[in-house]
């Protein structure tokens, strides 16, 4: 009997947000070029353009999500649904990160500063906040779960 190939384990990327200042300005940038996108007739999905390939796509794509780190806060995340290598009009390899427009709350964390971006383990991401399941913190302003992960109160 063949031996079973162990089924592939969910990754996720990590990556400093630049830009917004809060989870709300990533929607309104999110909406602002979806929006265009559809008055241009392109694909309206989110991309993130990023310079190295990820080497473990098949653990991302489909299953893994991009944890957005906010003003040294991780703070949410999109889900992935594709990778896309190309090269660009300088002749320099790049890859399109195709990610669903729905961005999630997650349980805030400060990090540190870091270039590029970080393969996250799903045992290692913080947990999405809803009501369900995170109860009070998830109706708290996200200024102040900032401000309390800061100080390693949650």
């Amino acid at each position: 009997m063949p031996a079973l190939m162990p089924a592939a384990q969910t990754l996720h990327l990590l990556k400093l947000c630049v830009g917004p200042a809060s989870i709300g300005d990533l929607e309104a940038r999110i909406a602002h070029t979806r929006a265009a996108a559809l008055r241009e007739g392109r694909d309206p999905a989110p991309v993130h353009t990023t310079r190295m390939v990820p080497t473990r796509a098949a653990e991302i794509v489909g299953r893994g999500s991009i944890y957005w780190v906010i003003k040294g806060t991780l703070l949410c995340r999109q889900s992935i649904t594709a990778i896309t290598p190309f090269t660009d009009a300088d002749g320099i390899g790049r890859c399109r990160l195709i990610l669903q427009p729905d961005v999630t709350a997650v349980s805030p964390r400060p990090c540190r500063p870091f270039q590029g971006w970080r393969y996250l383990k799903a045992e290692d991401a913080p947990a999405d906040l809803d009501a369900r399941t995170a109860g009070g913190l998830a109706e708290m302003p996200e200024s102040l779960r900032r401000e309390l992960a800061g100080l390693g109160l949650i």
